[in-house]
């Protein structure tokens, strides 16, 4: 049976007093606790001193995000300790419990190949944009990945060293980092969530999320994937009418137009959606083969829809948006590989 040692990893940028609380709170229940200061100012340097008596602190000399803060943590615990041990992500505010803490890695020593989410269930007084931001992530990423998960914004997370590496491969420097975690894990099911308190604290003051830039930063692989998808939509519905116009034969007109604008997406996708620096050797031979398959599926789905009485051009719509989400996550898990995109190399503090 594994005994496993439990580690707490705070990442911290400009955090108040809570830190140093949850640090000691978490020391005396008997956890390891790493702390990391993304870059905070001179006038926490003395929380800081104060929380060195319950953490390891390691620090940033400038703000990289928290993402990066969480890397990092990883790669210190991942050269200091022994396996077996369950790592688990705190936030540096307050808003975590440490019997909620307790219970969530609980979990995670049950389930050892599985990430263990802190689940916020958004009751009583919550600020606005909190929960307004989660009922929009909750939704993208439900239709993005085909998974239920009702807290993806918590920062609370547990899950043992066997993920280390996977984490640490994980794209995304700032708040996206924790949306990619999600999305890069829903392929394989392996996410569990546990009920835990909903604790915000001074109308969630302290947050350091930027509306408009980390929520850019969060959807901006999704944003850009519609884009492309919308003006390759734009070329195959365009054929598609003026060649149906010309010829009546919506199979055919379906076909043809479906060619040259999967040869339009390829290109956008591969460079200004996923950023791949794979050879086109390597992900062509897999883009052809979903393209083909989404053409079949188009095709059946096309028909099955106009035999309903359904015009064929509305028909075309609605078969377009239906395909848009399996492409956007065969292509993200499988094309274009995540190892071999730009941007993906891990700076080792």
């Amino acid at each position: 049976m594994r005994e496993e040692k439990r580690i707490a990893l705070i990442p911290a940028y400009e955090p108040e007093k809570e830190m140093v609380k949850i640090a000691k709170e978490l020391k005396e229940e008997g956890f390891c606790v790493v702390i990391v200061n993304d870059g905070s100012s001179q006038e926490c340097d003395s929380l800081f001193v104060q929380a060195s008596e319950y953490a390891a602190i390691y620090t940033h000399t400038h703000n990289r995000g928290k993402g990066a803060a969480i890397k990092t943590g990883l790669e210190y615990i991942k050269n200091n300790f022994s396996i077996p041990y369950v790592i688990v992500t705190v936030d540096a505010d307050g808003q975590h419990k440490v019997d909620d803490v307790l219970r969530v890695v609980k979990v995670a020593e049950e389930n050892p190949n599985s990430l263990i989410l802190g689940s916020r269930r958004f009751q009583g007084n919550v600020p606005w944009r909190s929960r307004l931001g989660n009922s929009i992530t909750r939704m993208v990423y439900k239709v993005s990945s085909g998974l239920d998960v009702f807290d993806t914004q918590t920062g609370l997370r547990a899950f043992s060293d066997r993920m280390v590496e996977e984490m640490l491969s994980v794209r995304g420097e700032r708040y996206e980092y924790e949306m990619n975690v999600l999305l890069e894990l829903a392929r394989k099911e392996d996410i569990k969530e546990v009920e835990i308190a909903t604790v915000y604290l001074n109308d969630n003051r302290s947050s350091h999320f930027s509306t408009i830039k980390d929520s850019y930063r969060i959807y901006k692989e999704i944003i850009r994937f519609a884009s492309s998808s919308l003006t390759s939509f734009l070329v195959d519905y365009g054929l598609y009418c003026l060649l149906f116009m010309i010829s009546g034969a919506m199979v055919v007109s379906s076909i043809l137009a479906r060619m040259v604008s999967a040869s339009l997406n390829y290109s956008l996708n591969r460079k200004f959606v996923f950023k791949s620096q794979e050879a086109a050797i390597e992900s062509l031979p897999k883009y052809i083969t979903l393209a083909l398959c989404i053409l079949l599926g188009n095709v059946i789905l096309l028909r099955g829809i106009v035999s309903f009485g359904i015009n064929a051009y509305l028909a075309k719509i609605i078969t377009e948006i239906m395909m848009f989400v399996i492409s956007w996550s065969v292509q993200r898990q499988f094309v274009f590989k995540k190892g071999t995109r730009e941007g993906d190399l891990y700076e080792k503090a």
